[in-house]
């Protein structure tokens, strides 16, 4: 059975000689295995269509639950991103991120769209990278059900709290509570935490049209990392390895 279907890279696997296994996060069915045969030849027809981080149009022959690509067209590269080693090595942070909280078979369009506009925050409305990266996080932990509590401290009920509580994902006062959250305790100001407001309540139009000084940009990044690999219970090696971009220009 041959059905069309539109989908993100979110990773590329060669498989045998010049085959390669994508997963791809769709519109209507969630995250799929798709094989494609000799997309690594030379002029495969199938080649751009099949890279990491390119949305396209795919037309796939189904048989027992396995899905081959028959045909394929790229609808967006992303091209500038493939251009720059550090977008490029963030983008594929978000993938790898959408590809861990997205099932099999099971639509998920909000993570799809969230991917999707965060690079296209990245390439083309050339927003700071830490600003799309907190706001993907963020939203992504909205999006798996780990909504944050920012409506004051959750211990004493003091309505300006000084800290986020990246295990309990919630606001906390910096002498409340003891045990094992308070070593997941971060500060954060009111100008944070109206930026954690924003990204986790506003329309997906809005989602990047907000800007914070550069201070408060880095602490909010600290924070939503923190809280996205807290909340899934995972560390991301492309996230590793974006983070050893700035430690080697650092040296230099």
């Amino acid at each position: 059975m041959y059905m069309t279907l539109e989908g993100l890279v979110l990773r590329a696997t060669p498989y045998q000689d010049t085959d390669k296994i994508l997963t791809v996060l769709t519109k209507k069915h969630g995250k799929l295995t798709l094989r494609g045969r000799n997309v690594s030849k030379k002029n495969s027809p199938l080649m751009a269509a099949c890279q990491l981080l390119t949305y396209s149009e795919f037309t796939v022959f189904e048989k027992q639950g396995f899905y081959t690509i028959n045909e394929a067209v790229a609808k967006e590269m992303f091209m500038p991103l493939r251009n720059d080693l550090e977008l490029l090595s963030l983008a594929s942070y978000f993938a790898q991120v959408g590809e861990v909280v997205s099932q099999e078979d099971i639509a998920n369009p909000e993570q799809l769209s969230l991917l999707l506009n965060s690079m296209y925050a990245l390439s083309t409305l050339k927003k700071p990278q830490q600003l799309v990266k907190a706001v993907f996080e963020l939203r992504t932990c909205c999006l798996a059900g780990y909504t944050p509590m920012l409506d004051g401290c959750m211990i004493c009920a003091n309505e300006h709290p000084d800290c986020f509580n990246v295990y309990e994902g919630m606001l906390q006062c910096a002498h409340c509570g003891d045990g094992e959250g308070e070593k997941k305790k971060m500060p954060l100001n009111a100008t944070i935490r109206r930026a954690m407001e924003f990204i986790c309540f506003c329309s997906e139009k809005k989602l990047f049209s907000f800007s914070l000084p550069e201070k408060e940009l880095k602490q909010l990044s600290l924070i939503t990392e923190a809280f996205l690999s807290t909340q899934l219970e995972k560390g991301f090696f492309t996230l590793d390895f974006y983070k050893t971009l700035f430690q080697t220009e650092d040296k230099t």
